[in-house]
């Protein structure tokens, strides 16, 4: 089992919802962990979120999932991220704090080069965003 910290397209009861996902592979449904805030900054690309880690800045939140290991490779596929090939999102590792425990998770943040022009997400939360446009 891994750790997903999610903070945009893939929570809960959005379009590529975490749970949607390894249920249309008959993979085991991720655990919700918690609701926690990683340190970055969010922007909006349209339809979904792209986040840049930035340990000086206030936080993106999101939520962490305990997932079956074969879920990765769905969520790399949602992400477009593919071995040996530059895309928008990247595959990285972040300590995420969650009821006072800190999981190494896996998240999908986006190269700094990539937000130039597009607008910051105050407050950091997507759907909160979303819901307000």
């Amino acid at each position: 089992m891994k750790y997903v910290f999610v903070y945009g397209t893939l929570r809960a009861g959005e379009i590529n919802d975490i749970h949607a996902a390894a249920e249309r592979y008959a993979i085991a449904r991720p655990r919700l962990v918690g609701r926690a805030t990683v340190a970055g900054r969010l922007f909006d690309f349209g339809r979904y979120p792209g986040m840049v880690a930035d340990a000086g800045a206030s936080g993106v939140v999101g939520e962490v999932y305990e997932i079956d290991d074969a879920l990765v490779a769905v969520l790399d596929e949602i992400e477009q991220v593919y071995p040996g090939v530059d895309g928008l999102f990247m595959a990285k590792q972040v300590s995420v704090e969650v009821d006072g425990q800190h999981v190494a998770c896996l998240f999908y943040p986006v190269a700094h080069e990539a937000v130039h022009g597009r607008p910051e997400i105050r407050g950091g939360d997507w759907i909160a965003h979303r819901l307000s446009r």
